[in-house]
């Protein structure tokens, strides 16, 4: 903890005693010329590399995938209801996630196009510009956020090495950079949850009025961009009982109220003014809500497994936040306390451990849904490491300062960069989806019929910003619609005449073997399966047998004519996971993508 004497001591410097400076006089150093003279402050250096450091991880691979956008809610969820807002219609009627990350991108594309009309004119040819300034927008606030949690941190931890070490922690976790890369609203949520940590932590310090209504700024920001953001409010709420407990007396009990008062009406205000359809479409806006609260806590997704949501997120931390970073919090969880500091682990601990339970009881998890509580979790792995420096200087041999820095700081940030620096190397190489693509344009002529899963976005048999003959639609080929079934939920078939639409989630209950003889039939001979459809069906077999027996079938009967694979040569395939099937965490991928093998049927209409 930094100690600075304010008592009016002499100062004794070797064997010079120099007095303080008395009234009117000024202090040694601090002259007309002493700003020329001043040093650096090594921790504000510090700080400024980090800043550098994290947006470029945040940058470098931020192009992965262009012109297509390979993630399903980044392609149909906040990109395209921002370009519909500059048409007109500013009401999102999407409210399963809140629109205030889309309502940003809006404002952003018009700046930057300079004009509505030019805006829908380039998502409509080649989305490729608004999908990369969209990234760059999460990219910014990502880092943003680092900045406002060392802030955030030298308010509640008081010592700023430990600030800087927790905003290095929060900075070079690997989810938190990986979805810097997406347009996504996870990355900016956590800006509206580290401003609102900044001005709790300055309730917490100083109690000032400010410092309650920028709390309130980020907490209403932060829901606004995904509501479990907003669960920050539990560390404001802490933050002003502690300040008042520090000042007791009526009169300070009841500034307390109104200035908690203020902050929850000015993140209302916030919320509104960043979503302002939840009451002025407000039957809409329950809807949506309802459909989210549904969905996540209806049934799994295929391919889950059987594992719980709570231990599912205890996992992550070991590889999305850092296994060392994850042990050091609980360290700094058992400091508190044995030191007794109730006030401050009560601000950081109990609403992260009612997030996991209250996320973790869902029927459906991701990785990703965690990240608003790793700020908290990075001050407390911050506090534990600056200590463990401490400590390391009281042994009976104490370390180097500079060792034992360099040790905690290699420790808490080594697994995190490695996984950073590979994930972004991995980015930065071709998409497996855009290399098949390239193979099915030289080898397979246009107005052919096609077989594809649903492992590509809508327009990937379009060439962007090209038009041609073949289709009205500007398609290069005759896409067999996926969508559509002739099975129904219980997977048997429908009437003759009749199908069904399906959700992407539905799709591996909608194989079966005899669809390969269909797609021969109808003259669909080329067959592109992608193991992001596939691995769910093969990791849970007895959830979906129609799949896994068309998947063997198609292998036995189709003539393999093309497969480009994810992983480094002689590495062991990653088992199926929703979240390293697309973040590519595990160190066997070399390219983004999933294994995409591509057939040739010769049955029926195919032969040749």
């Amino acid at each position: 903890m930094e100690l600075v004497s304010t008592a009016h001591e002499p100062v004794r410097r070797g064997r010079l005693t120099v007095a303080p400076p008395g009234p009117g006089r000024r202090p040694p150093g601090r002259g007309r010329f002493a700003r020329r003279t001043r040093r650096l402050d090594p921790v504000h250096v510090g700080l400024a590399v980090l800043l550098v450091l994290t947006l470029g991880l945040r940058l470098w691979g931020i192009r992965q995938g262009l012109p297509f956008s390979y993630n399903a809610d980044e392609a149909e969820h906040f990109l395209p209801k921002a370009v519909q807002f500059l048409g007109g219609d500013w009401n999102p009627h999407y409210f399963l996630n809140p629109p205030a990350y889309s309502y940003l991108l809006a404002i952003v594309f018009e700046l930057w196009f300079g004009s509505a009309d030019a805006v829908t004119r380039a998502y409509t040819l080649d989305p490729s510009a608004l999908f990369l300034i969209a990234r760059v927008v999460a990219a910014i606030l990502g880092t943003l956020a680092v900045w406002l949690l060392y802030g955030a941190g030298v308010r509640l931890l008081v010592h700023r090495a430990a600030a800087l070490l927790a905003a290095a922690i929060f900075g070079c976790a690997f989810l938190p950079v990986f979805y810097s890369h997406l347009a996504l609203n996870d990355v900016p949520t956590l800006f509206g949850v580290c401003l609102g940590l900044y001005g709790a932590a300055g309730v917490w310090q100083a109690g000032r009025g400010v410092d309650y209504l920028v709390a309130g700024v980020g907490v209403g920001l932060a829901a606004a961009t995904k509501y479990t953001g907003g669960w920050v409010v539990v560390v404001l709420v802490v933050a002003a009982t502690a300040s008042a407990t520090r000042r007791p007396g009526p009169r300070e009990g009841v500034r307390t109220l109104v200035w908690s008062a203020a902050a929850l009406l000015t993140a209302l205000a916030a919320f509104s003014l960043a979503n302002p359809y939840w009451f002025l479409d407000f039957s809409g806006f329950t809807a949506g809500v309802a459909a989210q609260a549904a969905a996540a806590a209806g049934s799994p997704k295929l391919g889950s497994g059987q594992q719980t949501g709570i231990l599912y997120y205890l996992w992550t931390f070991s590889w999305g936040f850092g296994l060392g970073p994850a042990l050091a919090a609980l360290a700094g969880v058992a400091l508190l306390l044995r030191r007794r500091r109730w006030w401050l682990l009560a601000c950081l601990v109990p609403g992260q451990i009612a997030f996991i339970v209250f996320m973790g009881l869902q029927a459906r998890f991701f990785g990703r849904w965690l990240m608003p509580i790793f700020p908290t979790v990075a001050l407390l792995a911050g506090y534990a490491g600056v200590e463990l420096i401490r400590w390391s200087g009281r042994l009976p041999r104490p370390l180097p300062p500079i060792f034992a820095a360099a040790s905690v700081t290699v420790a808490l940030l080594g697994q995190s960069l490695t996984s950073v620096l590979h994930s972004d190397r991995v980015l930065s190489r071709p998409y497996t989806t855009n290399l098949a693509r390239a193979w099915m344009i030289a080898h397979i002529p246009a107005g052919e019929n096609v077989y594809i899963e649903p492992v590509i976005p809508g327009n990937w048999s379009s060439t962007p910003g090209v038009a041609n003959a073949f289709e009205p639609d500007g398609a290069r080929w005759y896409q067999y619609p996926t969508q559509i079934s002739n099975l129904g939920a219980n997977g048997r078939p429908l009437p003759a005449g009749r199908e069904r639409y399906v959700t992407l989630d539905e799709y591996e209950t909608t194989l079966y073997p005899g669809l390969i003889a269909r797609l021969e039939a109808n003259a669909f001979c080329w067959v592109v399966s992608g193991t992001l459809q596939s691995g769910r069906a093969f990791v849970a077999p007895d959830e979906a047998p129609g799949a896994v027996a068309y998947y063997r079938r198609l292998a036995h009967v189709g003539r393999l004519v093309y497969r480009v694979s994810p992983y480094r040569s002689g590495a062991n395939p990653v088992p199926f996971n929703f979240d390293w099937a697309i973040d590519y965490e595990p160190p066997q991928y070399r390219l983004p993508g999933p294994v995409i093998s591509i057939y040739h049927l010769s049955g029926g209409a195919c032969r040749e």
